[in-house]
């Protein structure tokens, strides 16, 4: 298994298990609603997306029969993908805070610029993989 695909399944484990703590303790006490923000994207973007992408860069090339496009789009992407859901997160709860300080709404945005991106390479990597025509 790649290094950067053992490297999604990973982080996405890690993600669910600090999502899920961070639903335990909103159920149990509303003052930690401000949290569901980060709940969500740790749950869709960290735990669901980064398994895909690790599963998906596994999986995928076997079934189609050919190799990976590239494996450093997949590095990058694993790299572009944690920066860009923990900025996107971080700053996005910072703004809630501080709606005045326009700095935290220029940085939500270039985290989750940069989460699209990544998603991007993903969709080029993968398609790139699995419509490549068959060498003869």
């Amino acid at each position: 298994m790649d290094r950067f695909v053992k490297n999604f399944i990973v982080v996405s484990i890690i993600y669910l298990a600090v999502a899920s703590i961070i639903g335990v303790l909103m159920a149990m006490d509303t003052k930690y609603l401000y949290l569901k923000f980060i709940h969500s994207h740790f749950m869709l973007l960290g735990w669901v997306s980064m398994m895909i992408y690790g599963v998906g860069y596994h999986i995928l090339p076997r079934f189609s029969g050919r190799l990976i496009k590239s494996k450093l789009i997949g590095e990058v992407q694993f790299y572009l993908s944690n920066i860009g859901l923990i900025g996107l997160t971080l700053f996005y709860t910072l703004r809630q805070y501080n709606p005045e300080n326009s700095l935290y709404n220029l940085l939500t945005f270039l985290s989750g610029s940069i989460e699209v991106f990544s998603i991007f390479l993903f969709f080029y990597n993968m398609l790139a993989t699995i419509l490549a025509k068959e060498e003869a």
